[in-house]
């Protein structure tokens, strides 16, 4: 077999440098070469990008809504380097980039974003994207067009589960057109109530049960532009409109959320569709979807919840009410994100040398392993240091990457409904942060800051760490030679120089215990 077939790189391109994509980037790439972004052939350079968030055209004038870009580390790719392998996070390659320009990208202030280099230049595909749940679904546009044939098409893209309301409102509006329906769910990027995809996909097909047995169902993995991107929500349906048109739609229906989201601009820059405003309210008896009024008259006081009001009724496994969503909606929705009380979660106790942090978070596992609520894994920073993190540093970028594995480990044991208690310094802010996004998507994390003052740490020293680093006998100490940034989004703060580790371990079981992951005490 030869190297070529092995890889899937053309057999001129074995020596090119590589770049592994995030899941953004991903989508962005997907699309540019299934033809959606048509007629972009690439990611965009700085005269196209400047020309979008301006005036909403590219730079020969083609409307078009949200900036297509490609940023990565400033050492990602060698500046003599001009062309680039993109793999998915595995390494599996997908495309070619011929780099057609460099520049550095804007911040969210004035001057360039520190750290970054952003590509430019077409893309030409080496493979067709071969993972992911529910990959049957993602049709190419000519494939979804030709499946659609002839005739209007209503399509409904959503970034959220679809309800009892938008049910009906795409029966009345489809019904009125005399169209096919097609929903468009976007996986990639925020969502509401559900973070995976897999599961959102699951609860729109759930949904479409309640449609006409044409509706079609094809998920969009296209990432919501934020402030750096240079644009702002109100190009968000812009571009929803840009995606229904290259699937075949001739119709986009927006329901009242998603008109306050683009404030008013959905028939802007990049618009390619007519846009059908479905009002506030629509009425179908087989969807049980009622106005206010009706509503009102049967003593309910809601036409409506809130993606915050149904995360509540989910996160305590409360039932969902049969007005609002279909049964198997709600189903779907509880498998997604099951009650607190039976959810996998991450307690991430952070603190200096000394605070207290590993003392408390044995505490924590013993009492839950008391308890027996769910499997309890410990993750202490010593130990990781010893085993999973064996060989790296304490230079900035070893303790990110310390960070980042024991939130991969913690994520996975959250994923399986366990919970993981971990307690690494963990002194910079973005890598806590990084932990969190990691954890967030499949469980909860709670960050305790053991807020133990310094001197308190130094006065207890029982390794003698501080007194070696005021020797400068060790160097990149936390607390002496290197910074600690105190956490601003700690769901719990304590401080073990004012109180003993049974009191801090109380505090964190009784943060559990109001927040509902736990039952009260057996």
């Amino acid at each position: 077999m030869t190297a070529e077939a092995q890889t899937g790189v053309p057999a001129d391109l074995m020596d090119t440098p590589s770049l592994a994509l995030d899941d953004a980037q991903l989508g962005d790439l997907e699309l540019l070469l299934s033809g959606v972004f048509a007629p972009l052939a690439g990611f965009m350079n700085a005269a196209d990008v400047t020309a979008v968030v301006e005036q909403g055209t590219l730079a020969d004038g083609t409307p078009w809504p949200i900036p297509v870009t490609l940023d990565v580390g400033e050492d990602a790719v060698p500046a003599d380097v001009g062309q680039v392998v993109l793999t998915d996070p595995e390494g599996t390659p997908l495309a070619v980039l011929d780099i057609a320009e460099r520049s550095e990208p804007p911040a969210a202030g004035a001057g360039p974003a520190s750290g970054l280099i952003r590509l430019a230049g077409p893309v030409t595909g080496l493979r067709e994207p071969e993972h992911g749940p529910f990959r049957r679904l993602m049709l190419r546009p000519a494939d979804a067009r030709a499946a659609l044939g002839d005739g209007p098409v209503l399509a409904y893209v959503t970034r959220g589960p679809v309800h009892g309301r938008q049910i009906g409102q795409l029966r009345h509006v489809a019904g009125q057109l005399k169209a096919r329906l097609l929903l468009l769910p976007l996986i990639t990027g925020p969502a509401e109530v559900v973070t995976r995809p897999e599961a959102l996909i699951r609860a729109v097909l759930a949904a479409a049960a309640n449609l006409p047995p044409a509706a079609m169902v094809i998920p969009v993995p296209l990432a919501a532009r934020g402030p750096l991107a240079g644009t702002g929500p109100e190009r968000e349906l812009s571009a929803y409109g840009l995606v229904a048109a290259a699937f075949g739609a001739s119709h986009l229906m927006i329901d009242e959320a998603q008109a306050a989201l683009g404030a008013g601009t959905a028939d802007g820059p990049g618009m390619a569709i007519p846009v059908v405003r479905a009002g506030d309210w629509a009425y179908d008896p087989l969807a049980e979807v009622w106005r206010p009024l009706a509503l009102i008259e049967a003593g309910a006081e809601r036409a409506d919840l809130s993606p915050g009001e149904l995360g509540d009724l989910l996160d305590a496994g409360a039932e969902i009410p049969a007005w609002f969503t279909p049964t198997a909606v709600a189903r779907e929705l509880r498998r997604a994100r099951p009650p607190r009380s039976e959810r996998g979660f991450v307690l991430f106790l952070t603190g200096l040398s000394g605070s207290g942090k590993s003392t408390i978070a044995r505490n924590l596992a013993d009492a839950l392993a008391e308890r027996g609520d769910r499997k309890v894994t410990l993750l202490d920073g010593d130990l990781v240091r010893q085993l999973l993190s064996a060989g790296l540093t304490f230079s900035r970028a070893d303790r990110d990457l310390n960070i980042a594995r024991i939130g991969f480990v913690a994520a996975e044991v959250a994923r399986h409904g366990g919970i993981a208690i971990c307690s690494p310094v963990a002194p910079f802010a973005e890598a806590r942060a990084q932990a969190r996004r990691m954890v967030s998507e499949v469980g909860d994390f709670l960050l305790i800051y053991v807020a133990t003052p310094l001197e308190v740490c130094e006065a207890r020293d029982r390794k003698g760490l501080y007194a070696k680093a005021r020797a400068g006998l060790i160097g990149q100490f936390t607390g002496i030679s290197d910074p600690y940034e105190e956490p601003q989004d700690a769901d719990l703060v304590i401080d073990t120089g004012v109180m003993t580790r049974e009191q801090a371990t109380e505090a964190v079981l009784r943060l559990l215990t109001s927040g509902g992951w736990l039952s009260p005490a057996k």
